[in-house]
């Protein structure tokens, strides 16, 4: 009957001519003023968390300011490691004029406990930027990739070499680095204001 409903509904839009538009085909739509300014992008992991401080400017050009990665040995404890984590966050933070903050979403993972202690990282980046006030995004793995490098599936030594050839940095191995400047430059190319 829902069928047969949508139909008559269908029939009648086309017999008076489909003149009446939903005011979403009406309006033109605007994108928002796109991002100029310094992102602090995160590839957060319990042991292995890539930073990298991007400024954006005017003219589209991009800089990687800062970069590191905070490797954690595994005699650590989890409360020890996203205190390092969140204290990371806070040194980059002290010493950039940051205007936001872009972090890489969980992969999908089939272990439950590899997802809680991944999701745990990332609440301890997040919380830090959002304790000052900062507004922080978050950007699917796949997302990243198509943004930066034109693939979804592109190697880690394929974003490597593209955030090289974007900012002049040269990353060698140090892929969570390279991984956190490639969600800084996502969120530059794709993030626009309301």
């Amino acid at each position: 009957m829902a069928n047969k409903s949508t139909r008559k509904l269908w029939a009648a839009h086309l017999a008076s001519g489909g003149q009446k538009k939903s005011p979403r085909t009406q309006a033109s739509v605007t994108l928002g003023k796109a991002f100029r300014g310094r992102v602090l992008g995160i590839d957060p992991s319990l042991r292995g968390s890539g930073f990298a401080v991007l400024d954006y400017g005017a003219d589209g050009t991009a800089r990687i300011l800062e970069a590191a990665t905070l490797s954690l040995k595994p005699k650590l404890s989890m409360a020890e490691c996203l205190g390092a984590i969140g204290n990371q966050v806070e040194d980059f933070l002290n010493q950039h004029s940051v205007d936001h903050v872009a972090v890489e979403q969980t992969i999908y993972v089939q272990n439950f406990q590899t997802a809680q202690i991944l999701g745990a990282a990332r609440g301890a980046a997040i919380a830090a930027a959002a304790m000052r006030g900062l507004p922080v995004f978050e950007y699917a793995p796949l997302r990243v990739k198509q943004a930066v490098v034109g693939m979804g599936r592109a190697s880690k030594e394929q974003v490597a070499r593209t955030v090289q050839s974007l900012t002049g940095t040269n990353f060698e191995l140090r892929f969570d680095e390279s991984d956190a400047a490639a969600v800084a430059l996502c969120h530059a190319f794709t993030w626009r204001a309301d």
